[in-house]
């Protein structure tokens, strides 16, 4: 996965503090980009969830809420393509020891889904070594 596109027609790269609601704006302006540029409801609905479940994890898990420590995102839309890097300053996290929140074991549970749904919308998903950042693509659906 690569963010260096030159085909990018759309780029959004900003640094926000850990506050759910400038999380909530900056997905909102995403979201808002791709329905008035042809993105289906089905691939913008995807795209929203993986963005916020991305984010909001980076807030309240990565820097636990800590104003102070900064969720950077860059964000980058083709004619055809999807792209985000969201990173946390956190200690990070390894997504494959998260439990399957499918099992009748962790249905009651409260984590999990967010990675779960991150790689269910999107088409490639990539985690940092260290866990504190993950990458993310969706191409275009045909109409």
């Amino acid at each position: 996965m690569d963010g260096n596109s030159s085909s990018w027609t759309w780029t959004l790269e900003r640094t926000i503090c850990s506050d759910p609601k400038l999380g909530t704006q900056l997905i909102a302006e995403v979201v808002d980009y791709l329905c008035e540029n042809d993105w289906s409801n089905k691939d913008t609905f995807g795209i929203h969830m993986a963005l916020e479940e991305a984010v909001m994890n980076a807030i309240k898990h990565g820097n636990l809420r800590d104003e102070k420590k900064c969720v950077k995102v860059k964000v980058g839309v083709s004619a055809d393509s999807f792209w985000a890097h969201v990173e946390d300053e956190g200690t990070g996290f390894n997504p494959d020891e998260v439990p399957d929140p499918t099992l009748d074991e962790n249905i009651e549970k409260t984590s999990g889904r967010g990675v779960m749904l991150m790689r269910m919308y999107m088409d490639q998903v990539q985690y940092s070594e260290v866990g504190n950042a993950v990458e993310f693509t969706k191409t275009k659906s045909a109409k």
